[in-house]
């Protein structure tokens, strides 16, 4: 049988403030990456979304309910309305509602055998719980919660891969996913995934060398090696710098350009994912295993802008992986909204290896020495 992947995540955009999370194995959902008072009034929201309701991380002794809920996004607070009829609800003291700056959850209390409504962990962004507030109005129950982030629109209440996938957009702002690591049919499987869900062009080196060239990207090596290999990948990865909205699965092993610190130059105009496969079996493991590779700096992959980690390989599982890589993305734009901007300028001055720290135009790598390019 195969094994579910660990669903790891870890955020090392500066190899300082690292932000680590943990997939618990759970095929049935992926949603497990990181309300109070009673008031009368609430504020008119726009965008109002009638859905199925579903939950992620249900109580296991809590049936779910099959009601809908309404979502509705205003500039500053969420609202969410719950059908509540029929689960003869006779005051509020009938309902509980526990909330957190990234999680929610509410239940009809019921002697024994509550009743949960909704649970989600985590949201689809941060909220500020202490200034949440509910109340119940004829056959539904209301609640309001402001957003710590009021510029970020919200698709869904939930982080889930379509709310990740509508919401990608205004994140991303059409920069490129770069996705690297040591296997090649990961990177290509997941990229698929990747590029149908943003509506991106899926683009894999492997099949543009060989179509290009006439021959197996297998043959190529055996007949001149991979340090050609790694330079003509090189060179692809020059040809599609420019590009928006695509997502680029890369050769895996050191005979590709991804696996050599000094063929980093053109993968920074992108976003960068790398997909590395662990044994780790917990958090604190994975977490020991991340810092040890980034520490000895012996693998160029620590390059990336994150990293999600997987116990095992399934391709069923390639649309958990992708969702994983657009949670971890997100996490980072949004710890500094510059990032896109910031990448598009680093293609218009032409690439030239000063990742992250852009220098002006006119800046010549040479004038440097240009002996560490790809690493920080």
């Amino acid at each position: 049988m195969a094994v579910a992947p660990l669903r790891l995540r870890y955020l090392f955009p500066n190899h300082t403030n690292l932000n680590f999370s943990l997939f618990k194995p759970n095929v049935l959902s992926l949603t497990s990456f990181s309300l109070s008072p009673i008031s009368s009034s609430s504020s008119s929201l726009s965008q109002k979304q009638y859905l199925p309701l579903h939950s992620c991380r249900c109580s296991s002794i809590a049936p779910v309910s099959t009601t809908t809920y309404e979502f509705s996004d205003g500039s500053a607070e969420v609202e969410l309305r719950l059908k509540i009829g029929g689960l003869d609800i006779r005051s509020s003291r009938d309902i509980s509602v526990d909330t957190h700056d990234t999680s929610l959850a509410i239940r009809v209390l019921r002697q024994g055998a509550p009743i949960t409504l909704i649970e989600t962990n985590p949201l689809f962004d941060r909220i500020k719980s202490s200034e949440t507030i509910w109340y119940i109005d004829d056959d539904e129950l209301v609640m309001n919660c402001k957003k710590q982030d009021p510029d970020l629109k919200w698709p869904d209440i939930m982080e889930s891969w379509e709310s990740l996938a509508a919401g990608s957009s205004q994140i991303l702002q059409g920069t490129s996913i770069y996705l690297v690591g040591d296997s090649t049919e990961i990177n290509q499987k997941v990229a698929q995934e990747l590029a149908t869900g943003l509506g991106y062009t899926p683009l894999s080196t492997k099949e543009l060398m060989e179509t290009y060239t006439k021959q197996t990207v297998d043959s190529w090596l055996l007949a001149e090696g991979s340090d050609s290999v790694a330079e003509a990948e090189s060179t692809v990865l020059e040809s599609i710098s420019s590009h928006a909205r695509a997502v680029i699965a890369t050769l895996g092993g050191q005979h590709g350009a991804s696996g050599r610190a000094n063929k980093w130059q053109h993968l920074y105009a992108g976003f960068t994912v790398w997909l590395s496969q662990t044994e780790a079996l917990d958090e604190d493991s994975a977490r020991e295993e991340t810092h040890k590779s980034v520490k000895d700096g012996r693998i160029s992959y620590t390059n990336a802008d994150v990293v999600v980690k997987l116990q095992g390989w399934d391709p069923a599982y390639a649309k958990s992986v992708a969702q994983a890589c657009l949670s971890a993305l997100k996490q980072l734009i949004l710890s500094d909204k510059k990032l896109p901007g910031k990448k598009s300028l680093y293609i218009r001055l032409g690439c030239r290896g000063d990742w992250p720290n852009v220098k002006p135009p006119g800046w010549d790598p040479s004038s440097e020495g240009n002996t560490t390019l790809g690493t920080h």
